[in-house]
């Protein structure tokens, strides 16, 4: 990859990393050991009934997890895609070893794979 395109696909990833960053602390906090994000629950409400409170606490905090766990992955993508321009070795392929298309860089610059395994992304794991 180019050394221009890098730099333009590092912008865009250092903006939607700040972004998923913005988003998972509305939703939780990172935990300093482990660097996982965790779900929060929300504040009390002070005229809510103790069973109605428990109730929405955990009812949110489930919705927060599942938010968490879905943007966490984007995030760790989007993290490595970073490490990966600082090492030299953004926009190559994770299953092929061959070059990833510009054009898919474009869409998702966080993508791990190139067209023809886009099918098998998922499979890599974090």
């Amino acid at each position: 990859m180019h050394n221009d395109k890098t730099g333009h696909f590092k912008k865009r990833l250092a903006e939607e990393l700040q972004k998923l960053e913005n988003e998972l602390q509305t939703l939780g906090w990172q935990n300093p050991t482990t660097g996982d994000w965790e779900a929060a629950a929300g504040d009390i409400d002070s005229s809510a009934t103790e069973s109605d409170e428990l109730a929405d606490r955990q009812e949110e905090y489930g919705e927060n997890r599942a938010e968490i766990e879905e943007i966490e992955i984007h995030w760790r993508n989007v993290k490595r895609a970073l490490q990966k321009i600082d090492e030299g070795t953004f926009g190559v392929c994770e299953i092929s070893g061959d070059e990833i298309e510009e054009d898919r860089l474009e869409v998702n610059p966080s993508a791990r794979t190139c067209k023809a395994h886009m099918e098998e992304e998922g499979e890599l794991g974090a």
